[in-house]
């Protein structure tokens, strides 16, 4: 098993690790703490705020094999609780597969840590992962935000992105339920969800989500659709213009959402004069025009 050094987390997990307030030396004899020791895995359990709950069954065989053959390369971190007793920090996917492959001990960094300072060492240490979708990556800087009272400023430095990114993260947990769970499937890239972003209503949003699993679409093709909706949506009426009174742009909203929901794609009825207007019906794809056809001729 390889190991990548990763880049500063600001005061993150590694400055946490580092206080020196934590690495209080241990009065009983062995293991002590401050030190990297191999302990027992009959005494470690697991971190109650470990914010990753499912551990994928085949990555933990080949990560067991792994640790058959080369053994455990980067030591776990856990926090003495007690005589012979010890919560994991980090390093709980290790100790799984240390289990798996009939290991009775495992070396560990080994710390005194308060239950918030170790809620935000697990939450970060798990957002360091590469292999996280986007949604943990939204939910994970979320808690942060909520349970260790981070200011998405402070939780920049802590993962070391900026407030930007942060921001683009955070976003993703205002997108319908289906996307976001299509997200967490990779049923969508994060270019595909911000691009939905930009679309207001939720259920347009659902509907070109619907598109972009049928068509497969790309970024780029997701981004121009959103486009025409954008567009497509009603634009304020001059209230000095008689061309519509309240009652008749009540219809006119309805209608038109009715047609968009009829043929699942983006209508537009413009207005012109009295009595005079165009309805235009926007496709993208040679198959969307050829299902429009055939709703035409039904």
């Amino acid at each position: 098993m390889s190991t990548i050094k990763k880049p500063a987390l600001g005061r993150g997990l590694s400055a946490l690790l580092q206080d020196s307030n934590l690495d209080v030396m241990n009065k009983e004899s062995s293991p002590r703490v401050g030190s990297i020791s191999n302990i027992l895995v009959s005494q470690i359990e697991a971190n109650p705020f470990q914010p990753r709950t499912e551990f994928e069954k085949q990555a933990l065989n080949e990560l067991a094999e792994s640790i058959k053959l080369h053994g455990i390369i980067q030591p776990i971190t856990v926090r003495k609780v007690g005589a012979g007793k010890y919560q994991i920090i980090s390093g709980e996917r290790r100790v799984r597969a240390s289990i798996l492959a009939g290991l009775n001990e495992v070396p560990g960094y080994i710390r005194i840590a308060k239950d918030q300072d170790m809620l935000e060492m697990a939450i970060i240490e798990n957002v360091q992962r590469e292999n996280l979708n986007p949604m943990e990556v939204a939910l994970s800087y979320r808690r942060l935000i909520d349970e260790c009272t981070l200011k998405q400023e402070e939780l920049g430095e802590r993962v070391g992105k900026d407030r930007t990114t942060i921001n683009n993260y955070l976003r993703l947990l205002k997108l319908p339920t289906e996307i976001q769970v299509g997200l967490r499937d990779g049923k969508l890239s994060m270019g595909h969800a911000r691009a939905l972003l930009a679309v207001t209503d939720p259920n347009e949003q659902l509907r070109l989500y619907e598109d972009l699993l049928r068509e497969n679409l790309s970024v780029r093709s997701v981004e121009s659709l959103v486009k025409q909706v954008n567009q497509s949506e009603p634009k304020a009426i001059n209230k000095s213009s008689n061309i519509l009174n309240a009652e008749y742009l009540k219809q006119f909203e309805t209608i038109q959402k009715h047609l968009t929901s009829q043929y699942q794609l983006p209508v537009n009825i413009k207005t012109k004069a009295v009595g005079k207007g165009e309805v235009v019906i926007k496709f993208n794809t040679e198959s969307e025009f050829e299902r429009l056809m055939n709703l035409l001729q039904q």
